[in-house]
């Protein structure tokens, strides 16, 4: 996303405030015998010019990257960070999820790192087929039989993530890998998003007649409220995106401590998925909304987070009873159709 430089500027001229007051909000005052002369507004808005290319060099020495670690309840969820923008983004994504590497410094309370301490790897991608090629070191083979699942969600998720990777192989030291060396989980060819993360299934359906679904439920950690994606396997249909949001409505299963998000009392009252314009639109009845008349932030980022998920849809328009008028609790408008967004769960610094 593109940063004006009205932003750049406001976003200075916080940091000059918190610069001349010791950068701690908290901080207690100090008793001074001579109070330093005030800068003019004339004179913060050349200093924030100047210091404009500074700005631009930091955001330009970064990336955005969502990578996929473990929760506390054994959950494989997204977590946006920034990391040093560095020739092989692939890579160094995913060398910020080695136990020990730096990547863990930067995590909420509660999340770990799933590849072994140790591990390096080779990444290649390939532009046609967009197919990421990985060759881990021999250390990838020391993760314990619980993770195996996990590691391979995690490996896959993040790297499909980047716009130009669809599929993944993974090797270790140029053998590839036909199953994992652990617990002995079968790789059938390339891995793509196809194979599902935190896997479960409806309850009364018969495993062999199944259509998956990737639902976003949140959780609350120790000091970060997140989303996490969970694939169930429903009753076979042809109507993914129906399927998609009635799952929403039923809610997340009771053993992972995820919440609702929806209502159990809305109603779907028509679904409609457009080819042409890349739009999917979802009517609502007035259980969607609270007493004000207003639809909760979680709501409405989880459904557009599912839909674009299972139907590959960019744009995602909510009515409620047939009016594009829907407003979140923090006054954010839904009568525009809106598009998913590109990193999930980035946490507090």
């Amino acid at each position: 996303m593109a940063v004006s430089k009205g932003v750049r500027r406001i976003a200075m001229a916080g940091a000059i405030i918190l610069l001349a007051s010791g950068c701690s909000v908290n901080k207690p005052e100090e008793s001074q015998s001579i109070d330093p002369p005030p800068i003019s507004a004339e004179e913060m808005m050349l200093q924030i010019q100047d210091n404009e290319a500074g700005v631009s060099e930091i955001i330009s020495e970064t990336f955005r990257a969502t990578l996929y670690f473990k929760d506390e309840r054994g959950m494989v969820a997204p977590i946006s960070l920034n990391l040093p923008r560095e020739e092989g983004v692939a890579k160094k994504s995913l060398e910020y999820m080695v136990q020990g590497g730096p990547g863990e410094a930067l995590l909420p309370q509660g999340f770990a790192a799933l590849l072994p301490a140790g591990t390096k790897m080779t990444v290649d991608i390939d532009a046609e087929t967009r197919v990421a090629a990985v060759d881990f070191s021999k250390e990838f083979t020391n993760y314990s039989k619980e993770d195996e699942r996990k590691l391979l969600e995690a490996i896959t998720w993040t790297l499909t993530g980047f716009p130009t990777v669809d599929e993944v192989k993974l090797s270790v030291r140029g053998t590839p890998l036909t199953e994992m060396p652990v617990d002995h989980t079968p790789i059938n060819g390339a891995l793509t998003r196809d194979m599902g993360i935190n896997m479960e299934i409806a309850n009364g359906v018969n495993i062999g007649r199944t259509t998956p679904v990737t639902l976003y439920f949140t959780k609350e950690g120790s000091d970060f409220s997140y989303y996490v994606p969970v694939t169930r396997l429903v009753e076979r249909t042809d109507n993914v995106l129906q399927a998609t949001v009635e799952e929403l409505i039923k809610g997340p299963g009771e053993s992972k401590g995820m919440t609702p998000v929806l209502s159990a009392a809305a109603q779907v009252l028509e679904v409609e998925s457009s080819e042409e314009s890349d739009l999917v639109t979802i009517n609502f009845d007035s259980k969607l909304l609270d007493e004000n008349g207003k639809a909760a932030v979680e709501a409405m980022e989880s459904i557009v987070l599912s839909v674009t998920e299972n139907t590959g849809a960019s744009q995602v328009q909510i009515l409620v009873d047939g009016e594009a008028t829907v407003t979140t609790t923090n006054d954010q408008s839904y009568a525009k159709p809106v598009q998913r967004p590109s990193h999930v769960n980035a946490p507090k610094m």
